[in-house]
Parts: C-alpha cells; sequence; structure tokens
C-alpha cells in the first residue's frame, strides 16, 4: 500500500503510461512485467504447452501489443491463479481469448467481479494437461496454488510458484509467509505440511512471482531445505 493511500485508475489510463514487457525465462515460458512498474510489480507467466498456452498469474494491462503477441502465440487455452492477488483483470483476459479461468474454491470469497469464465475446483490437485498441474499448498491464502510443470528445465521439472513459495533474494532460498506486507510468519505446521506435499513433485527450477526471482538449479533440494530451516527457527526455544 503507497503511504499516501489507494488511488485509482482505468485500463485506458493503464495503457497510456505503461506497457509490458516480455522475456524468455526458456523455450516455451515467457514472462510478462508492466513497466514501468504499477500496483505490487507481479509478472504473469505464459506456458506453452501441447494442449495450448496458460497465462499462470495475471497483470493488470492487456493492451492491443500484448493481445497481438499472444495470438501470434496461439492465444490462450487457460488461465490459473496462484491466489487472490494477482487475481487482477483476469476476467478481461478470459473474455479477450474465451478461455477458462482455473480458480480454487477455497478462495471464492475474493473474487470481487463474478464471471462465467470463472471454474472453481476443489481438492489437492488439478490436471490441465499430461505435463502441468495445478497444487493447493495453502498456507498465504486458503486456496494457494502452484503449477507444476514437468517438461520445464529440460525435463527435470518447473515450478511455477507465484509467492505461495516466494523465491527469496538469495535465489538458492525459498520463504514462506502469511503475509508479506507485514512479514508475518506462516505456523511451522504449515510449513511442514507445505514441504510434505511438495516432496513427491520433481522439480529443478522455481519460477516467482517477481522478475529475477527464480531458483534455477536443484530447486526441489531449495524448497525443502528452506522449510527444514523456516521450522528449526520457528520452533526454537533459543532466546
Amino acid at each position: 500500500m503507497p503511504r499516501g493511500g489507494q488511488t485509482w485508475t482505468t485500463p485506458e489510463a493503464l495503457a497510456r503510461g505503461q506497457t509490458n514487457s516480455w522475456r524468455e525465462l526458456e523455450p516455451g515460458l515467457f514472462a510478462i512485467h508492466t513497466q514501468p512498474g504499477f500496483a505490487i510489480g507481479q509478472r504473469a507467466l505464459l506456458l506453452r504447452t501441447p494442449v495450448g498456452n496458460i497465462l499462470w498469474d495475471c497483470v493488470a494491462l492487456l493492451d492491443g501489443a500484448t493481445e497481438m503477441i499472444v495470438r501470434a502465440l496461439g492465444g490462450l487455452s487457460a488461465i490459473a491463479i496462484s491466489h487472490p492477488h494477482f487475481y487482477s483483470c483476469m476476467q478481461d483476459w478470459a473474455r479477450a481469448f474465451q478461455c477458462p479461468i482455473h480458480l480454487h474454491s477455497a478462495d471464492a470469497q475474493w473474487v470481487m467481479r463474478p464471471d462465467p469464465h470463472i471454474q472453481s475446483w476443489s481438492g489437492e490437485t488439478l490436471k490441465l494437461g499430461e505435463q502441468v498441474t495445478l497444487i493447493r499448498l495453502g498456507g498465504h491464502f486458503p486456496g494457494g496454488t502452484v503449477l507444476h510443470w514437468s517438461a520445464g528445465a529440460d525435463q527435470r521439472g518447473a515450478l511455477l510458484s507465484g509467492d505461495i513459495v516466494q523465491v527469496a533474494s538469495d535465489t538458492s532460498r525459498v520463504s514462506f509467509l502469511w503475509s508479506y506486507p507485514n512479514m508475518m510468519p506462516l505456523s511451522a505446521g504449515t510449513v511442514r505440511r507445505i514441504a510434505a506435499t511438495l516432496a513427491p513433485w520433481r522439480f529443478e527450477r522455481v519460477y516467482g512471482a517477481f522478475p529475477g526471482r527464480e531458483v534455477l538449479q536443484r530447486g526441489g533440494d531449495a524448497v525443502a531445505s528452506s522449510a527444514r530451516r523456516y521450522i528449526e527457527l520457528l520452533e526454537s526455544t533459543q532466546a
């Protein structure tokens, strides 16, 4: 939240002052980031798969250039969002590309603009094709979700984590918080459960919510070791 409080804008005004930059993170995965920085500055990721392109998380700006690039890449077959902070203008993207938005039902109360393109899912996993699985981890939000891409990192697997599993400034580590603005931690039990949920999944890389926040090697080990350290500190009785 800016010190001066919230302000409001329109899509037209946003498009006059900002533009979306594109970056290929690896073959089949692109980052979309609005510049100059807008709101909390998250990026969206466009993932190309054999069953169509998936937009992971969302940014508010959908201008003509962005729409043209996405269409040139094959459009969108689905949108999936990690948690409500990144819902953004997901309905506008879904209407433009006539695709479903997959949101976990545990976060339904935070949908401020109902739309027929929104498809709620429940349970712990949802497959979006052979290569892509949504995994509910909870924590930051009850329905907090990550995306596992089995074909990522040259078939070694990649995790698109939003900030459900937040890649730290030291990109060999990750963190787990209930509130990032207020730096309020999750409980040791919740972190233990998140780590246990991810343990069976193989992934070499972790792509976080913000530019530059990427674990490029031994991503699974980074999550497991970070969780162990986190739990150790939370449960420590040392003054």
